[in-house]
């Protein structure tokens, strides 16, 4: 008796099985890429602090969960990209000196741009309700956070170097002062997950940076007043038009879209 057939074991259009159909496989340079960025969201940040030591590439690979010539690419391009530098018999390490924001490498050509503005739609949706919510229930230790990130946004800004990380901060502590822990871990995974934020901000950084970093500070300084007021649906409508700015900042950014 010959053996049963099973049709779910073979795709139409190819040998292999059914449950891979759809499937594509990871390429090398994918994994590269996904190092790449979260190294460079990570110096972008402030979590990587300048000086500081990467781990080996032993200790990468073994983090990553890929191969040590995977790792090497990644950091290859980061060398390439002037975020880090090698010592020879001491390690790689992040460059003492911030890149300006002129010199923020370029990003790859887009291809999840759509990803990037449906992560948009949705900030649109937290973050009003967010600033809503921290104008009701901000503390004073909140509001000198939220001062410190403008000040140190505007100081950055007028050195030329990289002010990502107090522009996100601002965000941040405005969803802390919420005192809700679950808006948090929702801002925390979408800051990074909305097509690499990072990404995003590339993009941004190249196109009159001064002008678009005055907007948004500007903009920052006026949420933070409403807060600081306690007008919750004020700070609401600020922080959406806010989001809805930096959408239009962004295609302003790519022509090519």
């Amino acid at each position: 008796m010959s053996a049963p057939r099973n049709d779910n074991l073979t795709g139409p259009d190819t040998d292999r099985p059914a449950y891979l159909a759809g499937l594509e496989p990871v390429r090398h340079e994918r994994f590269a890429e996904r190092i790449y960025d979260s190294l460079f969201h990570s110096i972008m940040t402030g979590r990587l602090a300048s000086d500081s030591r990467l781990p080996s590439e032993v200790q990468l690979a073994s983090f990553f969960q890929v191969s040590r010539p995977v790792v090497r690419q990644a950091l290859r391009q980061l060398r390439q990209d002037r975020l880090v530098e090698s010592i020879r018999g001491s390690g790689t390490y992040i460059r003492a000196n911030p890149i300006s924001i002129s010199e923020v490498p370029a990003a790859r050509p887009v291809t999840s741009m759509s990803d990037i503005l449906h992560g948009l739609e949705l900030r649109l949706v937290i973050e009003p309700e967010c600033a809503s919510l921290a104008a009701l229930r901000r503390k004073s230790g909140d509001l000198l956070r939220m001062e410190e990130m403008l000040d140190g946004f505007e100081a950055a800004s007028g050195r030329g170097d990289v002010a990502h990380h107090f522009d996100y901060g601002f965000h941040e502590t405005i969803v802390r002062a919420t005192a809700n822990p679950r808006m948090v871990q929702v801002f925390q995974t979408l800051e990074y997950d909305v097509s690499h934020a990072v990404n995003l901000w590339r993009h941004m950084a190249r196109m009159k940076p001064w002008q678009r970093t005055q907007d948004a500070l500007d903009e920052h300084r006026a949420i933070f007043e409403l807060i600081r007021h306690q007008d919750a649906e004020g700070a609401r409508r600020a922080m959406r038009g806010h989001v809805e700015k930096a959408r239009i900042r962004m295609l302003e950014a790519t022509p090519e879209i």
